[in-house]
């Protein structure tokens, strides 16, 4: 009986080993894990935030399980703040985006070049935004397919859906978010030659000094867009150089829909935290570990790490405030400003945690390089598009009948989906979509690198 027991314990673990090395050739390639390797498990946790948050709303609008006026404030702020997720993913894509430029800029290393630059964020986004916008014109809004809707299906497929109160959050809520990633890299080669014509110049010292302001700048420019953009929407007489209806014309691409609750700003400042995070590791890798930043960073990463967690636990809460008034009255105060600087707010808090994770120890960056937590991180992309259209699927064929069940199991059961279906759907369109198109992108670039 105990040998069973034993061989069955090994067959188990062999099995287990075995789906763990598959996997990891599937999802990773074989490549090996980069200094950074920890920002796939935050992007996991950007991700699955995102998909916490869609479900706190599920459950509390379009099934009512839960009424967040009724506990404790604190969790209520946490459930309820998983949309700023985004606002983490795309701190994460300006620090990856700048990574060559930092380097570029600082080091005289070679510019990276344009061409491959939109070359290889076209092939690892388009395929799979492309091939989930027509299932879901297919399965949920075949009216798209009317002439009368194509001049709106051309701005889902120009990505400039966010622009525009007709699309805005329309076929698809999560699609917004991938408008503004667009539009910055788009951006992004054109900023850093800007940056490049009053960095380039001088000592190391004087350079750092310099690119720093210059993403300083890049990061006030985002907050005063955001100031901008939401008075000119509560003003619909005001203008600013140029006629109004010309304004008009130059909002909808500088700071997203005219409608009040739309998107003001193009979330520069976030960007901009990511590149000015991506500046302080490319000077961090770049010079002795004993010398005085280094040593001062790897000191400092507990407080970045404790100050982060609890600023944004604070920000949850004013967020809380925000939308449901006078539950945390504390923040009644500031609800003039809360949209303005929100986001630059959140931006500093998950900042100085990425910071803690990029110089801290090794038991801080640990749990974000568990390789379950990476994979999520590399099919982050097609869960986050897919999750909210497939939660209300589970809602509104499931749940909907299971409604005299108890709440926490009916909670479980939505995540047991999100596992159990979601994820392995999100693995088929990596391997089918999104794994050959970056494959693609990939032998492009490699035949035209000079022998």
């Amino acid at each position: 009986m105990a040998q069973s027991i034993q061989h069955g314990y090994l067959w188990l673990q062999n099995t287990s080993h075995s789906i763990h090395q598959w996997l990891s050739l599937i999802l990773e390639g074989g490549r090996q894990r980069s200094i950074i390797a920890p920002l796939d498990g935050v992007r996991a946790l950007a991700c699955l935030s995102v998909v916490a948050y869609h479900l706190s709303l599920v459950t509390t609008h379009d099934l009512p399980l839960w009424d967040p006026t009724q506990i404790s404030p604190l969790i209520s702020s946490i459930a309820l703040a998983g949309d700023t997720g985004v606002t983490l993913f795309f701190i994460l894509s300006g620090f990856l985006l700048f990574l060559p430029y930092a380097k570029a800029l600082l080091f005289d290393a070679e510019w990276p070049s344009l061409r491959h630059f939109y070359l290889r964020r076209a092939l690892r986004i388009l395929p799979a935004y492309y091939v989930s916008l027509l299932l879901m014109v297919l399965i949920y809004n075949p009216e798209y397919l009317h002439p009368d809707h194509w001049t709106r299906l051309s701005l889902f497929l120009t990505l400039f859906m966010d622009s525009f109160d007709g699309t805005y959050r329309q076929i698809n809520g999560p699609f917004w978010s991938l408008a503004v990633e667009w539009q910055f890299y788009l951006l992004l080669p054109f900023l850093a030659l800007a940056l490049r014509s009053i960095v380039r110049r001088g000592p190391f010292a004087r350079r750092i000094s310099l690119l720093v302001g210059g993403l300083c700048l890049v990061v006030a420019w985002g907050v005063g867009t955001r100031y901008a953009g939401l008075y000119l929407t509560d003003n619909p007489t005001a203008t600013f150089l140029v006629p109004r209806p010309v304004l008009n014309h130059v909002m909808i691409f500088v700071y997203g829909t005219l409608s009040r609750s739309g998107l003001h700003g193009k979330f520069l400042e976030d960007f901009g935290v990511g590149m000015l995070l991506s500046t302080c590791f490319v000077v961090s890798r770049s010079i002795p570990q004993e010398y005085g930043f280094n040593r001062l960073l790897h000191r400092l990463y507990p407080w970045l790490w404790t100050c982060g967690i609890l600023w944004l636990l604070v920000m949850a809460l004013w967020k809380f405030n925000h939308g449901i008034p006078h539950t945390v009255p504390f923040f009644d105060q500031f609800t003039d400003i809360y949209n303005t600087v929100s986001e630059i707010c959140f931006s500093i808090g998950y900042g100085l945690c990425i910071a803690a994770i990029l110089f801290g120890a090794s038991w801080l960056k640990r749990p974000f390089t568990w390789s379950p937590l990476r994979w999520l991180g590399i099919l982050s992309y097609g869960l986050y598009m897919w999750h909210l259209k497939l939660l209300e699927f589970f809602t509104d064929h499931v749940t909907t009948y299971l409604q005299t069940w108890a709440p926490p199991l009916l909670y479980s059961l939505y995540w047991l989906w999100a596992l159990a279906f979601i994820v392995p759907c999100m693995f088929l369109l990596f391997v089918l979509v999104e794994k050959p198109w970056i494959g693609l992108g990939n032998r492009l670039l490699a035949r035209k690198k000079p022998q």
